[in-house]
């Protein structure tokens, strides 16, 4: 089938109301990918159809860089496809530095100036990024958190942690080691939060990015919560013992023994301190003690309630092995307590404070962000990271696989805006509905989802520290007589250790016609197989692969001063003219960027860039959009040069067609110039949007 043949193809598109439709041949493309009795070095899946049902102009980046996932669920498949759209929106491109993730997709006032990140959701980025094929923008993204202090302590975080949990699955210890000096600094300035009374760190809820929480709230009298509220909190404590954890590991790479051995005991101590101090025997939790002491709270007090962040210790590998600790966890599957209709509540309904607005946006009703309730994606994602470590690394009866299926559909349900994936900030735990609804809150990227898929629920993990031992153990139901069994499923091109895996699972081999059973290829060669749905073990070597090195964009200005200086035929708009060369990417209607030829008296105009000073330049990305009403691709463009103040077409080879929703690259020998522009003449009855300019 061609690509003309289902024009909303592209999951920007303007036809929404077709998702459903798209989803269905979606699937029917992967099933029909392997044809009967291919070889089994052969793909199983064929990704450059799947990609452009997927992606469509924007494509090419995908299949260049992330494993296609092939199941009989058509929602989980949107959303896992959907997640890594997210991924590559929030990949910004910062010149010379590199690039780095953001959260918000609009600047907001919090953000790191003029890099609109923030720490607390930076891990995200690289637990997801970790099944990227291309290392180049998480490596940059590291190096930018420690070498570029992007990791300013804002909130509190588990970056160091996640940076080691994707050595684990990429066999490069480079990023870690040149950044071990920045790792142990930031880790040691936490210390003005350590309470030696305690043995715990502490922080005003706010700073763990989760404002009015149960001790926030009770530390105000039941008034407010935005503020205040210091607690020995499970996540700091959490985040703080897997950073101290992996530092000692990338200390041992390093060689420093002593270092390796310091923060190995200083993770233990606080292991020790975070079972002694905030396990709560009688909420048989992990709870908050208040750190505040005032009329309404009482300093070494546990709170009054069990909050969805006593989870925290799991995703951090933290608790023992023992019983006692795992009869939380029938807590997460209480109706009464966090499982609620329309996902997992951060407090249970018997909270006296529970669901309780106090915060609104300053010029209107509209209701802004609380934790005293609400489903957040972010701590949605975080707890199945750490019941997913429970269920593979520890002995319990408490809690079961078919609860992490369950409990990953009702998650993937929650991205979804209609028929539309656009996930929020957070959601009514008891409606569904979206809670805060602001423009910044479309597509946010404040949680994890792809690696919930590939190392949770397809059970693709490191069996020891440095992921030399393969582990294989999907979460999926073993036999058909299982609600929610599956009978197929593929996930192709997944990296390891500079190989590709591709995982298998057919139970009659009628599906993929590469035999019954669950098979693992290594570089296309079968490495390990079970008849049924079972754990694969194999030992893999760690296959070093040059990186290439990443070209700097020469338009990128994200101080929005200076050079390179925007300008254009039709607006001198500087949200405009800057918002085309901020070195962000993305085609989501609902946040509309860059610059336009909207409501120009003539279809031919332009928008040029002043350098500075004469620049090598030898190719151009421009990425325009369609969105099926207003905007188009040009039909036609030019680059241009300005030579003895002419502009002058580019010696280019015949150009491309400009695309929508994609990257239209054009190439020319190389030259030097200070001026450039692009040149567009609109499509007829549509304007053109130039999302971004790139120049090489």
């Amino acid at each position: 089938m061609a690509p003309c043949d289902f024009p909303d193809a592209h999951p920007d598109g303007p036809q929404y109301s077709h998702t459903i439709m798209r989803t269905i041949l979606l699937s029917a493309l992967l099933a029909a990918a392997a044809p009967a009795h291919a070889a089994a070095a052969r793909p199983v899946i064929d990704t450059a159809r799947v990609a452009q049902a997927a992606f469509g102009n924007d494509a090419p980046w995908y299949r260049a860089n992330i494993p296609f996932l092939d199941t009989p669920d058509a929602r989980l498949n949107r959303v896992y496809f959907y997640r890594w759209q997210l991924f590559r929106s929030h990949l910004r491109d910062i010149g010379a530095q590199g690039t780095v993730f953001t959260e918000f997709l609009p600047e907001v006032g919090w953000d790191r100036k003029p890099y609109s990140t923030l720490n607390d959701s930076a891990a995200f980025p690289l637990l997801e990024g970790r099944w990227l094929r291309d290392p180049r923008p998480v490596d940059s993204f590291i190096d930018y958190l420690y070498a570029d202090a992007g990791n300013d302590r804002h909130f509190s975080e588990a970056i160091a942690d996640a940076a080691w949990q994707r050595y684990r699955v990429t066999g490069d210890a480079a990023p870690l080691l040149r950044n071990l000096r920045a790792m142990r600094y930031v880790y040691n300035a936490w210390d003005d939060h350590f309470d030696p009374r305690q043995g715990l760190y502490w922080i005003e809820p706010l700073l763990d990015a989760t404002e009015y929480t149960i001790s926030s709230i009770d530390a105000s009298g039941g008034k407010d919560g935005f503020t205040g509220g210091m607690a020995f909190r499970p996540t700091i404590n959490a985040f703080m013992y897997a950073n101290a954890r992996a530092i000692g590991h990338i200390a041992a790479l390093a060689g420093d023994a002593p270092a390796a051995r310091a923060y190995a005991d200083r993770a233990q101590a606080l292991k020790t301190q975070v079972q002694s101090r905030l396990w709560n025997d009688g909420l048989q939790h992990f709870t908050d003690r208040h750190q505040q002491d005032n009329a309404f709270v009482h300093y070494g007090d546990f709170i009054r309630g069990r909050e969805l962040a006593g989870y925290l210790p799991w995703y951090a590998g933290l608790p023992d092995d023992k019983p006692g600790y795992a009869q939380a966890w029938a807590h997460l599957l209480s109706t009464q307590e966090f499982q609620g209709p329309f996902g997992l509540r951060t407090v249970g309904p018997g909270y006296a404070h529970y669901l309780q607005q106090y915060r609104y946006f300053p010029d209107s009703t509209r209701p802004e962000c609380q934790w005293n309730g609400p489903v957040w994606p972010f701590q949605v994602s975080q707890v199945l990271t750490g019941l997913a470590n429970l269920l593979d690394d520890y002995h319990q009866d408490t809690i079961h696989r078919d609860d992490y299926v369950r409990l990953l559909q009702d998650y993937t349900r929650l991205h979804f805006q209609g028929d539309t994936p656009d996930l929020q900030e957070d959601y009514d735990p008891e409606t569904g509905h979206v809670i805060v609804g602001d423009v910044r809150s479309h597509h946010y990227f404040h949680s994890s989802y792809v690696d919930l898929v590939i190392g949770g629920l397809l059970g693709i993990r490191p069996g020891n520290d440095d992921g030399s031992l393969l582990v294989v153990d999907p979460m999926l139901p073993a036999t058909p007589d299982a609600p929610g069994w599956w009978p197929w499923f593929a996930i192709q091109d997944v990296p390891w250790h500079g190989h590709l895996l591709t995982l298998v699972f057919d139970a009659d081999g009628t599906h993929y016609r590469r035999g019954a059973g669950l098979t693992l290829f290594v570089d296309g060669s079968a490495a390990a197989h079970a008849d049924h749905l079972s754990r694969l073990e194999t030992r893999i070597s760690n296959r070093a692969r040059p990186t290439p090195s990443a070209p700097i964009d020469l338009a990128t200005n994200i101080r929005r001063s200076g050079y390179p200086t925007p300008s254009s035929s039709t607006s001198a708009d500087a949200d405009a003219l800057f918002g085309a060369i901020d070195g962000r990417l993305w085609f989501f209607p609902e946040l509309p960027k860059g610059w336009s030829t909207q409501g120009a008296a003539s279809r031919d105009n332009w928008f040029a860039l002043d350098l500075g000073k004469p620049t090598r330049l030898a190719r151009a990305e421009l990425a325009f959009t369609d969105d099926g009403k207003a905007f188009a691709a040009p039909a036609r463009y030019a680059i241009q040069v300005q030579v003895d103040d002419q502009w002058r077409d580019v010696a280019a080879a015949p150009s491309a067609v400009a695309v929508g929703n994609g990257i239209t690259t054009v190439a020319w020998p190389a030259l030097e110039a200070r001026r450039v522009r692009v040149r567009v003449v609109d499509a007829p009855g549509r304007a053109t949007r130039l999302v971004e300019l790139r120049l090489y």
